[in-house]
């Protein structure tokens, strides 16, 4: 048995065998296949949490998806970056031939097949994804969502060679180096965090010999974290919402609203100008966004009308309104969720697909509002201070 990319490490009368994997590698999986054939373990660690590890078990996941309630809930925009990031991986795993996450497939199939017990090591995603929004600063947002935008619609090809190379050590801690530059704030409760988490559930793990089934980047962090010991309950705390968002986001209607009422009782023609630069700037944008993601010209017309009221209100988003507007008129069939996983590999299937073109619209329409805020806002303040 090749010894290339395990690592063996003695915990008193505990064996640990890691295996460091790249999560579409052909190799990997056949190599967790031959490990625990071979070691026998008690336990066998794999870096899911329970809501990744279900959605492997369970295939048809998006053909219970309920469009309306994906939108009521706000969860369009997180749905819609997960599918592109899932998209993004299972384009590499095309290009490879085999299924994304295989190894971890194979771990779980290993560990039922061998009678061990299987241990989901890793943290719960949704507490790691909020941990990452909350310690990021807007630009640090906008700057990842770009990042993960370019690196999912670029064409760029990765041979399988240099997806092996990426497990050795060497490569390896380039890659987190130029990460940690690139985005500080993200590495902690991406890599370092989960390295603890991950570290500490593969200590607890029952049995004398484990075998833990790990991204290749986690590797070297497990190594050192698996000799301390860390706090699960304080690393899966969510940090708390600050208050300055919600302050700014109640702050601008309130303003834009008194300096409207203020111009209009000063000069009735330039609160009038104001009014209409308002909501042709909130409204126009918001259309134009919904337009962009092909919207139905209903729901075009929703998001016109919506966005200058929404605007006001932080509780409303005129991409809410367009969206299920959208699904009412445009309702996805069973065919579109059935076509989902393979339409979200491309840009044009985004658009095509019924379900990702309102998560589209909702996005889009709320991005276009956004912008209509900022310019109709400066418009106004503009107004206001040449009637002073």
């Amino acid at each position: 048995m090749s010894e290339e990319n395990i690592t063996r490490i003695q915990l008193d009368d505990k064996e640990v065998i890691i295996i460091g994997t790249a999560h579409v590698s052909k190799q990997s999986a056949e190599q967790v296949k031959e490990v625990v054939a071979t070691e026998q373990p008690d336990s066998v660690c794999v870096e899911l949490d329970q809501q990744r590890y279900q959605s492997i078990k369970d295939g048809n996941k998006w053909k219970n998806m309920d469009i309306f309630k994906v939108i009521k809930e706000k969860k369009a925009t997180m749905l819609l970056m997960n599918m592109m990031i899932s998209s993004f991986q299972n384009r590499m795993a095309k290009q490879f031939g085999i299924n994304p996450g295989q190894e971890m497939i194979q771990g779980i199939e290993s560990a039922e097949e061998h009678d061990a017990e299987l241990v989901l090591a890793d943290r719960n995603i949704q507490i790691t994804f909020q941990r990452i929004w909350r310690n990021l600063g807007f630009s640090g947002k906008f700057k990842l969502l770009m990042s993960i935008i370019y690196s999912i619609f670029s064409n760029d090809d990765i041979s399988e060679e240099e997806l092996e190379r990426m497990k050795s050590q060497d490569m390896l801690d380039s890659v987190l180096q130029e990460f940690s530059q690139s985005f500080p704030r993200l590495k902690k409760p991406l890599i370092d965090e989960r390295d603890q988490y991950l570290a500490q559930k593969i200590k607890e793990a029952p049995g004398q010999k484990v075998v833990a089934i790990l991204g290749a980047a986690h590797v070297p962090g497990v190594k050192e974290e698996i000799h301390q010991e860390n706090d699960l309950k304080q690393l899966t705390k969510v940090p708390p919402k600050s208050k300055k968002p919600k302050i700014i986001a109640w702050a601008i209607p309130i303003l834009i609203l008194s300096v409207i009422v203020y111009t209009f009782l000063n000069n009735p023609s330039a609160g009038f100008y104001q009014m209409i630069s308002w909501v042709l700037w909130n409204g126009s944008l918001s259309a134009i966004g919904t337009a962009i993601a092909l919207g139905h010209p209903l729901a075009v017309l929703t998001a016109f009308i919506v966005a200058p009221i929404s605007s006001l209100n932080p509780l409303l988003a005129a991409g809410w309104f367009a969206g299920f507007v959208q699904a009412i008129v445009k309702k996805p069939q069973v065919q579109d969720f059935e076509k989902l996983s393979e339409d979200a590999q491309t840009v044009k299937g985004f658009w095509r697909n019924k379900v990702t073109r309102v998560l589209l619209i909702v996005v889009m329409a709320n991005i276009g509002s956004s912008l209509g805020t900022f310019i109709g806002g400066a418009d106004v303040i503009r107004v206001f201070l040449e009637n002073l």
